[in-house]
């Protein structure tokens, strides 16, 4: 069975649904994907990622003995957008799963919050959410902090500038960067917040005024075309094998489309690489390979994170948790109790905690340490 195959059998059509209307021998859940937009070289990732978990699970019977099907919506969109087209689903969908910008992440959780188990799998501005919105990912503070620490102590990155996307979470990443940076006895000498979205960054215009500010590390928290834009210009300047970069959101998408780096100071902090070489990421690429073979879209970490959305959806089902009211403590005390039991039809157990710092080397990101 070839991969258009795979998909086909466990995606349904968002309007198809719509005219059947519920049906509780099914379980279905809205995956919300950037198909489209800044992060859009990311979706298809996400899309093989979910059609395997769903796959797995129907092969295991299902859930419940109910199968499991994924109903697409492109997250990449206007905000209202998606969120009025997720809204319209409540009431014939179960649970949402998806990663997407965090203008978007709003949007919906004021459209689902309260109403439907929303998981959100990739990393967060932090702070509380709404009823059954539930976060996979990790805080700013906690992705990031052993990532500079690690720069300042063997790099000896002190001066540090801040560049990001002027929406929710490079902001929050600004401001937790700034605490950690000082904190490590280093100065944040510049920040810059550029348009988002956008029709596309002013890269060299960037570049130059970074040389000009003598900087020596930068922590990026731009996402998608306007990262590898960047990077690419970047690479390009005289700047790149003397200034170190640090990115929360760079994975092989985003590196393949900025044609790779050899600059040697490129880095990435992130829950996981596809190189990094663990059973539970070997395990995880061999079935994956298994299904789609040598062609489909890599696994990367915002795919890791929608496969274990997915089964983490099914194993709320199963525990008769997936609800409103139940899902955030029920993942709670999934997630610390430390039995494997209820993963019971997820061949590779929990979603991993922590993460790793990797560096580009051409067009892999090769992990250089764990990160707690």
């Amino acid at each position: 069975m070839d991969s258009t195959s795979v998909v086909r059998a466990v995606v349904r059509d968002r309007v198809e649904v719509a005219l059947a209307g519920p049906d509780p021998a099914v379980l279905r859940i809205g995956l919300l994907l950037p198909l489209s937009g800044a992060l859009g070289l990311t979706g298809p990732s996400g899309l093989m990622a979910a059609a395997l978990a769903a796959t797995e699970l129907n092969s295991a019977g299902g859930v419940v003995g109910r199968a499991v099907q994924l109903v697409l919506l492109d997250a990449g969109r206007a905000p209202a957008e998606v969120a009025a087209d997720a809204g319209a689903l409540v009431g014939l969908i179960d649970a949402f799963v998806g990663f997407h910008t965090s203008d978007v992440h709003r949007a919906l959780e004021v459209a689902l919050g309260g109403r439907v188990p929303y998981i959100f799998t990739p990393p967060h501005e932090g702070g509380g959410r709404r009823p059954g919105v539930v976060l996979l990912g990790d805080s700013p503070t906690r992705q990031l902090a052993p990532a500079v620490r690690w720069l300042v102590s063997r790099r000896g990155a002190r001066r540090w500038a801040l560049v990001g996307s002027d929406y929710i979470w490079p902001r929050a990443v600004h401001r937790a960067a700034a605490g950690i940076v000082r904190g490590l006895g280093a100065q944040v000498v510049s920040r810059r917040l550029v348009p988002f979205p956008g029709s596309g960054i002013d890269a060299e215009a960037i570049v130059a005024g970074l040389g000009r500010e003598r900087v020596d590390a930068i922590l990026l928290s731009l996402v998608g075309r306007d990262l590898a834009q960047f990077n690419r210009v970047f690479a390009a300047s005289p700047l790149a094998s003397r200034v170190v970069r640090l990115s929360g959101s760079l994975e092989e998408n985003g590196l393949l489309a900025a044609g790779g780096d050899d600059t040697g100071e490129l880095y990435a902090a992130m829950r996981s690489f596809a190189g990094q070489g663990d059973d539970r990421r070997l395990a995880l690429a061999e079935r994956h390979h298994s299904l789609f073979g040598d062609t489909a879209p890599v696994l990367d970490a915002y795919a890791e994170g929608c496969y274990d959305g997915v089964h983490l959806a099914a194993t709320l089902a199963a525990t008769h948790s997936l609800t409103a009211l139940l899902a955030q403590p029920a993942t709670t005390a999934l997630l610390h109790s430390g039995d494997l039991t209820p993963w019971f039809a997820a061949p590779l157990g929990p979603p991993r905690a922590g993460g790793f710092l990797a560096r580009a080397t051409g067009l892999d990101l090769t992990v250089i340490t764990p990160l707690p």
